[in-house]
């Protein structure tokens, strides 16, 4: 695992191999100050030196065993999310902010944190920190976890020496980030699991209700109407070959998601056919932009140079038609050009952002335009969610009235023609 120290952002030397023993999960019982029976998990390299830990904390160890292992993997563990990054963000803002020295509050977050797969990082990270390596550099370690933009923002904040000023930048970003991300969702899976519940429900009743209307309608020995005999073609097809069906769309969700994994090209294309679907495309490009101005923002402000502020906002943008266009802003920008002429150049970006970057340049404030207008267009996906939530409500409502009541209508209709008849 190499390592490389970093003084004033330039290498210090050879990158240097620092081993790091894995750590492991122990379950422990003793007994505290107060002669109560306490318990609990923590992670250690050693049981002698989680005995250690727990003597300092004013604990008598008892009982100590190590954790046996799921025997399928570590399912028992929850994984870390982005969001709990960004909860360990704050914590380690606040407590720096308090004046608590960075190895001590590593150590006293991961030993107070529930998530044993947390306690495990955290506990490396801080074994890396006693041995003197820059935190920059171990959270480079697991880039799972902590992405460039994370790292190179707390390498600034080491150099400047404000590292609490720029944790509580960060944590601030991730905040942010994850309420965009929340609210996205939110507009995506209203639809999504309607959908879901309306191609299940138009399943059970081809395959279990038209069949018995079939039977019926065998004994009239009359001919279906056309819409009648239709509906029961698709109740017959479905009946012989749902199986296929079921595993057509599971084999098709598999090779999509495999193939936009592995698939710069496919990953490209399918962000921009997603930017121009109605509605939900100008919501998108709204989040682009708040993503774009809100990590553009958090990187100036704590001092990264903007060619390379651009370059991580490239990378956050979440997009590739705003990935591309952020490229070349860079590219135009490393060259001399101003950043406002490189946006209006893209045709991307709307006026009023470009207005605003404009403004900031020639005030020197360009972080604080770009934060005004993270806030704005923050605002704006909030409308456009509640907006997209009323709008696709009477919408899914038809097209559950049409499926589902053309389904009825077709088994009804040739009852009411002999009706009729008679």
């Amino acid at each position: 695992m190499a390592v490389t120290r970093t003084l004033g952002g330039k290498k210090a030397g050879k990158d240097k191999k620092v081993k790091v023993k894995a750590l492991d999960v122990f379950v422990w019982s003793g007994v505290n100050r107060k002669g109560k029976k306490i318990g609990g998990e923590l992670s250690a390299k050693s049981a002698i030196e989680l005995k250690a830990q727990l003597r300092k904390q004013g604990i008598t160890p008892g009982k100590i065993k190590k954790k046996a292992k799921p025997l399928f993997g570590a399912s028992g563990e929850k994984a870390i999310k982005p969001a709990d990054i960004a909860v360990l963000t704050r914590q380690i803002a606040t407590m720096l902010a308090a004046g608590v020295p960075l190895v001590q509050t590593i150590e006293m977050i991961g030993s107070g944190n529930e998530n044993p797969k947390m306690q495990k990082l955290l506990a490396e990270i801080g074994n890396q920190l006693q041995a003197g390596i820059p935190l920059s550099a171990c959270l480079r370690e697991h880039p799972l976890y902590f992405d460039d933009l994370y790292c190179d923002l707390v390498e600034s904040g080491e150099q400047s020496g404000a590292l609490e000023t720029i944790f509580g930048r960060i944590a601030s970003y991730k905040e942010k980030a994850e309420a965009l991300k929340s609210k996205i969702k939110k507009a995506m899976t209203y639809p999504i699991a309607v959908l879901v519940i309306a191609a299940i429900v138009t399943s059970i009743l081809l395959i279990f209700v038209v069949p018995v209307f079939d039977e019926i309608f065998q004994s009239f020995g009359a001919e279906l109407p056309a819409f009648t005999q239709m509906v029961i073609g698709i109740s017959e097809f479905m009946q012989a070959y749902w199986y296929l069906g079921l595993a057509g769309i599971f084999a098709g969700i598999y090779l999509f998601k495999r193939a936009h994994r592995n698939s710069q090209k496919l990953r490209d294309q399918t962000d921009r056919a997603i930017l121009k679907i109605p509605v939900i495309g100008s919501l998108l490009d709204k989040a682009a932009v708040a993503r774009f101005a809100q990590t553009l923002s958090t990187t100036f402000a704590a001092g990264v140079p903007l060619p390379d502020a651009l370059q991580s906002a490239a990378g956050a943008s979440g997009n590739a038609v705003y990935r591309d266009a952020i490229l070349e802003i860079k590219a135009e920008v490393t060259s001399g050009m101003q950043m406002n002429l490189a946006m209006r150049n893209c045709q991307i970006f709307p006026d009023m952002v470009v207005q605003m970057v404009a403004i900031g340049e020639e005030s020197g404030a360009v972080d604080d335009m770009l934060s005004k207008v993270a806030t704005v267009y923050e605002q704006q996906v909030d409308d456009a969610v509640d907006g997209l939530t009323a709008l696709l409500e009477p919408m899914i409502m038809a097209v559950l009235g049409v499926v589902i009541g053309g389904l009825i209508i077709a088994m009804y209709l040739p009852i009411f023609q002999i009706g009729a008849i008679v």
